[in-house]
């Protein structure tokens, strides 16, 4: 009976992950009707890339003007706008910037990353939508740290709390709990791959570093994130900047395979097998998504805790934009020039995403390429499975309420903890798959939301635009809820006083 129970829902499972994400079979079908969330995912992307006028590039000077004063305005103990970008990067840069990228190459071929980017440039105006749209709504807390996301514009902005706690699980399952498992797992690969330390430890190790942080709270999660993802992005990316200078002979027709086999022109490494237009967008595209989150409905959770300089909804929203520029356009693509140069991927040989790109790196700087990539992807990985708990602790607040939720959040605490020793230690595709369904009916309700939404950001943007054009910088900037129709009964009002 529990194995017929158990095959029946692995069944309903694998079809709804058919139906959201698509697979190899359907591909070989060409069923119409695989990956939906691939299309849907891509429409609003271009919606939004036009409605905003291609902000994403109008505005691409204007990103990196606000980094450089995004640890300002932060007061009383409260998130910055860096330290929120930084959390925002902790859950995006992880085992889909490393692992992921390596499995986009060998079952899409070198054009998956051509799709990866595409992703990329219209998901950045994504996620300026969704994450204007969480500072907009976002409401004050009794620890200085605002919370918002998702849960709250749906609720508030379209009256559907129902709609609301389903993107709340659905987000609990998946962030809260199952790719911390997928973050452990990657690790503990990585780190008996390069030193030969049983995964158990790894996971003992793994659960000992995570506990005081997730016991600290948010406020503790975003002053790690803002610490540690710097580092190690910078390193990486220094790393991946010396493999295409000391081989940038190579470089261009590496560049120009990404393009040809993004439209099936293209065979694989070696000539072995041809891949298909299909395969690369799918892979591409999937992978993209896995690994900048744009329209997920993830990163808002971290956007809306940020105390934003200037204080405007908009500001975030760039500052987010540029998250999704960073870790795909910047760090996928160094993954993908050290793969791709390396020549390692055989489609003949069945690889492992971590394992490949560990083989690549140790094409050039030998055993150390190994222990270079169980580190980063250690720290990266960490870093995701704090700001994936950061993400699950506020909507499972949402849920319950604020003056509820202590003994809720402290169960689920140990609920993450017991997750990352689990994932370490065990290979668990029920769960995965599990996951990746739940993603996928995140992402498509966040979607709708922020379709249905989307006046209202574009408003907020055209008013953080007219203040630009009057001259006004810094704390002249205000965004005031009363000034917009929508917002003058929705937006809390103790989130927007002075």
């Amino acid at each position: 009976m529990g194995e017929g129970l158990a095959g029946w829902f692995n069944s309903v499972v694998n079809y709804g992950v058919s139906i959201i994400w698509g697979n190899n079979d359907w591909l070989i079908a060409s069923n119409p009707w695989y990956g939906l969330l691939m299309f849907v995912l891509i429409g609003a992307g271009v919606y939004f890339t036009i409605a905003t006028r291609f902000m994403q590039f109008r505005h691409f000077g204007h990103m990196w003007q606000l980094l450089r004063t995004s640890n300002q305005g932060r007061k009383d103990g409260g998130i910055s706008s860096f330290e929120a970008l930084m959390t925002s990067l902790a859950a995006r840069v992880g085992t889909g910037n490393l692992a992921g990228v390596a499995i986009a190459i060998y079952l899409g071929g070198p054009g998956a990353v051509f799709w990866m980017w595409m992703t990329a440039i219209v998901g950045m105006s994504t996620s300026f939508i969704e994450s204007t749209l969480a500072q907009a709504y976002k409401v004050p807390h009794t620890d200085n740290v605002y919370r918002g996301g998702p849960a709250y514009y749906i609720e508030k902005g379209l009256g559907q709390r129902w709609m609301a706690v389903f993107f709340s699980i659905c987000l609990l399952i998946a962030f809260g709990l199952a790719f911390n498992g997928v973050q452990s797992n990657t690790i503990a690969q990585a780190t008996n791959e390069a030193f030969g330390v049983p995964t158990w430890m790894t996971g003992v190790l793994l659960v000992v570093l995570v506990a005081p942080v997730v016991f600290g709270g948010l406020r503790s999660v975003a002053r790690i994130a803002g610490k540690v993802v710097p580092v190690m992005a910078i390193l990486y990316i220094l790393l991946a900047l010396y493999i295409i200078v000391t081989n940038f002979s190579q470089f261009p027709s590496a560049i120009a395979l990404i393009v040809k086999s993004a439209f099936g022109f293209e065979q694989a490494a070696g000539g072995v097998i041809g891949y298909g237009i299909a395969q690369a967008m799918i892979n591409g595209i999937k992978r993209g998504l896995f690994s900048n989150e744009a329209g997920m409905g993830s990163a808002p959770n971290a956007a809306a805790t940020a105390q934003s300089y200037p204080d405007h909804p908009a500001v975030q929203g760039f500052m987010q934009m540029l998250g999704v520029f960073i870790d795909t356009l910047v760090i996928c693509t160094a993954t993908a020039s050290i793969i791709i140069l390396s020549g390692v991927v055989n489609p003949s040989v069945e690889q492992e995403g971590i394992q490949l790109t560990q083989l690549a790196l140790s094409q050039y700087v030998g055993d150390m390429g190994v222990i270079f990539v169980a580190i980063a992807i250690f720290f990266f990985s960490f870093t995701s499975i704090i700001a994936n708990y950061s993400y699950g602790e506020s909507n499972l607040e949402f849920i319950s309420g604020e003056k509820n939720a202590k003994v809720m959040i402290m169960v689920f605490r140990f609920l993450v903890l017991g997750m990352v020793f689990v994932g370490a230690v065990a290979s668990l595709p029920a769960i995965w798959n599990f996951a990746d369904l739940s993603m996928g009916l995140m992402a498509l309700t966040n979607l709708t939301a922020i379709v249905l939404l989307s006046p209202v950001a574009l408003r907020i943007l055209r008013d953080y635009e007219r203040q630009l054009k009057e001259g006004k910088t810094g704390d002249q900037i205000k965004f005031h809820p009363d000034d917009f129709v929508k917002l003058k009964n929705e937006a809390n009002r103790d989130a927007w006083e002075d």
